[in-house]
């Protein structure tokens, strides 16, 4: 039985990629249109490899946001930039995150969820004024309890440490046994979750490979935005979703 669903943010209720592509296209055009995705890849990945780093205080919030952005550059054959022009391309980048909203399938599945007796939450990596800005613009109060909401920041650990998801547990008041975590980053998201003892939904929407010997380890694994709610209502054991 699942009491309590919990999400991640970025690229799991929205697509993280939009805004980040506009913003690339309109501050380096430079880049080859093929080799997009592929930056914002490495982009997601180098976010992910070194948050850790602004949580313990060894790296500035400036410097991370360099390093994962002229680091995904050179990773496919860019030329590295200076800190002036991260600076300058994440002002634009945040100016795109303004306009988020959450995708239609997420919708239907948070106005389906608010309407049964399921506690919903977020846990979510990031700084936490970058982080709740988001939370803000995609409206995720009307779903969910702010008290509900888990920036890493604000907590000092992240994704996928235990620790972070024990806070929720006692934070939030969840039942590790009947808790279900969605998200779309295998590592901190699917390993995070079943660390935990939770269950855990890989919306695998880009494609990624399973780490070897580790592609069952997720509950259920989907491949779009689409498939969300018929996979969360088999995880809940009852009829798919209708929607009014």
């Amino acid at each position: 039985m699942i009491s309590s669903i919990l999400f991640d943010v970025d690229d799991t209720l929205y697509d993280q990629q939009q805004p980040f592509r506009q913003a690339i296209m309109t501050y380096f055009p430079e880049v080859p249109y093929p080799q997009l995705t592929s930056l914002y890849l490495q982009f997601r990945l180098h976010s992910d490899e070194q948050f850790g780093k602004v949580l313990s205080k060894e790296w500035s919030l400036d410097h991370f946001r360099h390093y994962r952005l002229s680091t995904s550059l050179t990773d496919i054959g860019c030329q590295p930039i200076s800190l002036a022009e991260s600076q300058q391309f994440q002002a634009l980048y945040e100016q795109q995150l303004d306009q988020i909203t959450l995708h239609p399938a997420v919708k239907d599945t948070l106005d389906f969820l608010a309407s049964l007796p399921v506690k919903i939450g977020i846990i979510t990596n990031g700084p936490t004024t970058h982080q709740q800005k988001k939370l803000d613009q995609l409206q995720l109060t009307n779903w969910i309890k702010p008290e509900h909401m888990m920036i890493s920041q604000t907590t000092g650990f992240q994704k996928p440490e235990l620790d972070i998801f024990r806070l929720a547990e006692c934070s939030f008041g969840l039942d590790p046994d009947q808790t279900l975590y969605v998200g779309d980053n295998f590592d901190n998201d699917v390993i995070g979750a079943k660390r935990a003892g939770w269950q855990a939904l890989w919306l695998n929407h880009r494609n990624r490979t399973a780490p070897v010997g580790r592609a069952s380890l997720p509950d259920k694994t989907i491949d779009c935005f689409d498939d969300l709610s018929e996979a969360i209502s088999t995880l809940l054991a009852i009829p798919e979703m209708q929607y009014a």
